[in-house]
Formats: C-alpha cells, sequence, structure tokens
C-alpha cells in the first residue's frame, strides 16, 4: 500500500450531519485481484439510515442550499470538484483495491466525478422558471424547486462516478441527498464525502451510509422523509424499490441494466469495430450496464470478424488492477459463478467458445475474455445481461433482421451501428429501441450527453442537461393584479 492510501481510508464510516460515524456490524471489504480482505466497512441499520435522512430533511427545511443566493451553489460546486482532484491519486488507490479496475481507470473515474461537479456546478446558478402571458391584469411565473431528500443507491461497478453524476446534479438544484454505499466497494465513495466536507457543504445536505441493500437500501427507500429516488442497478431490485416508491408516490430515476446489440454493416471499418469491442465488453471486465455485449455482423463478414475479435481477446493482459492491465478480475467470487453459470448455459444451448469460456487460473476472481459463435436470438446468452467479459457475435442477412435481433430483448439502454454509409447508419439509429446510440464508436460522447433506457432498461436520465429535469419539480405562481383592470 503507497503512502498515500493509509488504513484509515480502508474502513467504510458513515458520513452523517457533517461528521463520521463507526457505528453497526462490520463486513470485510475484498480485493478482487488477490480474493483476500483489505479493510471493512461499517454496516447500516435502520437507526443510522434514519438519522441520515433526518439531517437530509433539516438542511433541506432550513434552506441551507436554497436559502443564499444561487451563486453559493455554483461556488460550493467548484470547490467540491477541486477537492475531489485533490484527493484523486489517494483515491483511486483505494477504489482500484476494492473493485479491482485498472489503476488508470480508477483515476479517470475520479477525473470524471471533478468533471461532473465542475458542468452542473456551471448551470447551478441558472436554474430557472418561465414567465407565462395571461393577459392584462395577471403576472405568472414558474419555480423550479428541488424534491427535497433525494436518497441514492449507487452501484459497485463504477460507485464514484455514478454517485458523483447523481449527488452534483442533486446539489446544484438544491436537493439534500443520502448516498447507499455498495458493500461491495464502499470505500472509494468516502472520498467524495470527504470532498464535500472539506468544500464546505452544509451540514447534512451530503450524507452516505454503508450497508447492504435488503437493509439500508430498504430502509432508505422507505423512510417517510424520503421524497425523491435515484437508483442504478438490477431489473430485480428496481422493481422492489419502485414497488415502495409507489406506495408514497415517490418520484425516482431508474438505471436497470441493458444487454446492448451493435450492428456491423459488410462496409464497416473492422479496426474500428475490434477497437470499440475491446474498450466496449473486455474494459472492466465486463461489468458494464452499457457493455457492447451482442454483435451483430453481417454475414458475408462474420467469419473475419469473429478471428479478429478472438485474437484480440487471446492477445489481452490479465492482472491485478495495480499493475494496469487489459483484463481486470470481476468483483466476487459469487459474480465470477454467475458468469460462469450464464456461459455453461450458452454451451448447452448450442452456442460455440472460440476462446475463453473458463476461469482464470491464478488468485482473485478472474474470467477469461470469451466470445461465443453461433448464438440465437432465444438463447439465454443473447437475451439476459451477463456482467463479464462475454460476447456473443451473431449473424444477420439484412437490415430489417439485425433491427429485430437488437430490439428483441427486453432492454433499451444503449445500441451501436458501424458502417461508412450516413444514411444507412441514420436508418438503423432511428429504429434501434435504445436511449443512446452510438455511431462507429461505442461509448462516444460524455458527461454532457444524456444517458438512460427505454423499456425495462428503465426511465429517466443522467447526465447531460437533461439530468436536471429529474431532480426539480415546477411550481407554478397565478397573480390577479387589483381587479383585474388596467388603468
Amino acid at each position: 500500500m503507497s503512502e498515500r492510501a493509509t488504513r484509515h481510508d480502508l474502513e467504510g464510516m458513515h458520513f452523517i450531519a457533517g461528521r463520521w460515524r463507526r457505528d453497526g456490524e462490520r463486513l470485510p471489504v475484498d480485493d478482487p485481484g488477490t480474493g483476500e480482505p483489505i479493510g471493512e466497512v461499517h454496516l447500516a441499520d435502520g437507526s443510522i439510515v434514519d438519522a441520515a435522512v433526518r439531517a437530509a430533511d433539516a438542511c433541506h427545511r432550513a434552506r441551507s442550499l436554497t436559502g443564499p443566493r444561487p451563486r453559493a451553489r455554483l461556488e460550493l460546486m467548484f470547490r467540491i470538484a477541486a477537492e475531489i482532484r485533490d484527493l484523486a491519486e489517494r483515491g483511486a488507490e483505494i477504489l482500484c483495491r476494492e473493485s479491482g479496475k485498472p489503476l488508470s481507470s480508477a483515476r479517470a473515474e475520479f477525473d470524471e466525478a471533478a468533471r461532473y461537479f465542475e458542468y452542473y456546478g456551471g448551470v447551478a446558478d441558472k436554474i430557472e422558471g418561465r414567465s407565462i402571458p395571461l393577459g392584462d391584469g395577471y403576472v405568472d411565473w414558474t419555480v423550479r424547486e428541488p424534491f427535497g431528500v433525494s436518497a441514492h443507491i449507487v452501484p459497485w461497478n463504477f460507485p464514484v462516478s455514478i454517485a458523483a453524476r447523481s449527488l452534483a446534479a442533486a446539489l446544484a438544484t438544491g436537493n439534500c441527498v443520502v448516498m447507499k454505499s455498495p458493500e461491495l466497494a464502499p470505500l472509494g465513495m468516502t472520498m467524495l464525502a470527504e470532498a464535500c466536507q472539506r468544500a464546505g457543504a452544509p451540514e447534512g445536505s451530503v450524507n452516505l451510509v454503508c450497508g447492504l441493500g435488503h437493509v439500508a437500501g430498504a430502509a432508505l427507500v422507505e423512510h417517510p422523509l424520503t421524497s425523491h429516488i435515484v437508483f442504478t442497478g438490477s431489473v430485480p431490485t428496481g422493481r422492489a424499490i419502485l414497488r415502495a416508491a409507489a406506495d408514497r408516490v415517490v418520484p425516482s430515476v431508474m438505471e436497470l441494466g441493458g444487454k446492448s446489440a451493435a450492428i456491423v454493416y459488410d462496409d464497416a471499418d473492422l479496426d474500428v469495430v475490434v477497437a470499440s469491442v475491446k474498450s466496449g465488453i473486455f474494459f472492466n471486465a465486463g461489468q458494464v450496464c452499457s457493455a457492447m455485449a451482442r454483435v451483430l455482423v453481417h454475414e458475408s463478414i462474420a467469419g473475419e470478424l469473429a478471428e479478429r475479435t478472438r485474437e484480440l481477446a487471446e492477445g489481452l493482459s490479465a492482472g491485478h488492477g495495480m499493475d494496469d492491465p487489459d483484463l481486470t478480475p470481476l468483483i466476487s467470487g459469487t459474480q465470477r459463478d454467475r458468469v460462469e453459470a450464464m456461459c455453461e448455459a450458452g454451451l448447452r444451448d448450442g452456442a460455440r467458445a472460440i476462446t475463453g469460456g473458463a476461469r482464470i487460473d491464478r488468485p482473485g476472481y478472474f474470467w477469461q475474455p470469451t466470445v461465443f459463435t453461433g448464438v440465437r436470438p432465444e438463447m439465454r446468452v443473447a437475451k439476459d445481461e451477463i456482467f463479464g467479459p462475454v460476447v456473443s457475435l451473431m449473424p444477420f442477412r439484412d437490415t430489417e433482421e439485425a433491427l429485430a435481433i437488437a430490439n428483441g430483448t427486453e432492454y433499451g439502454l444503449v445500441a451501436g451501428v458501424f458502417t461508412r454509409d450516413l444514411d444507412r447508419a441514420m436508418h438503423a439509429a432511428g429504429r434501434l429501441e435504445a436511449g443512446q446510440v452510438f455511431v462507429n464508436e461505442w461509448f462516444a460522447g460524455g458527461i454532457e450527453t444524456p444517458f438512460g433506457g427505454m423499456r425495462r432498461s428503465g426511465y429517466g436520465r443522467e447526465k447531460g442537461l437533461e439530468a436536471l429535469d429529474n431532480y426539480v419539480q415546477t411550481k407554478n405562481i397565478a397573480v390577479r393584479l387589483g381587479s383585474g383592470r388596467l388603468g
């Protein structure tokens, strides 16, 4: 461990009303690259969650974020961004060790977190309403107000970045936040809370609880003072949260994963396609909700692309995240077991693994980069989210067949098109049922581009200016002047 990251950093604590708390039972935090524990996290129960929610509610009712001039929120956001950058090297090592991801990716995650605060900080003093003309004798306008206590349940695959994207949007619009960190990777998020504390965020405006989903997460979404929910995770967990939200009619933003497809036409630049496969499915060991899990390739080039994808997979370096390899471990032994079960199901259904399909024989939770051919749309590997470094290659004859396969799952998060023909690209992009479509580069875009799903991939949007609409509610004020007559 470097001098930058200390043993204190490897203890996941709660941050409530501006103070750190060591409460609750403790759970070890493993290094996925070795399978050995590196730290521990304190687990919140209902009473700890209650304290955090009440702190956020008190801050909201005191108008600590909305009472001062909006410029104060802007300045706070930029101070938080600066503090994140100051903590980034220390935090990146922690994130790398607890999540298994490459050190360079962990550094990039902290950089992205800072960018979210800079981006939304730039609009924090521009959350404006509008004037509505009603004729003589009336004045009418709208006000965009925060919901109050915004509950954010954060996943383990990109905990720092995903927490920052919702936290920054919430604070920019004047909401007070309670975040629940993922028990598998809770430590990096403490750096966000520390950055907010160092930046002088009002007490109760930012709160962090660590804990299990069925305990702390459930208590958070069911709390009577929670007035807004942001969740990123699986469809089954999302459904459970929505049931709780429905009982109290709490507005929610849901990002529930995907089984995304790229359509590769016969005129595509295969160098570009292979580069996108590398980042699209093997980055972060495939543990990405918008992963390039299905590659639909025109039958005339299917064999060539399969061979090049096999060569790519077999040429990837695998190792501990601190060594910054191409392929890093899965988050846990449980996740590796799930990936293994999905691959075995694919083989039983008749798919062929032209490379991979097994564990890597080394300490930690590693899985070989796996390329399946002979995949049919009805197979589980073609329909269900695997969340591992597993890609399915599926041939198609024409655009109609490609679109039918691409749109043939319950998900609709992202999709892609690879072709040199602009008309063909625009036609396919318009008919793909996904919240975001990449053309000739998987993961094109950035924090400025709205992100979110269709169908069972969820609803609401994160990133971009569109995200702010999910964090405010509109109040209309209509005034009749005097008797209603002028003059």
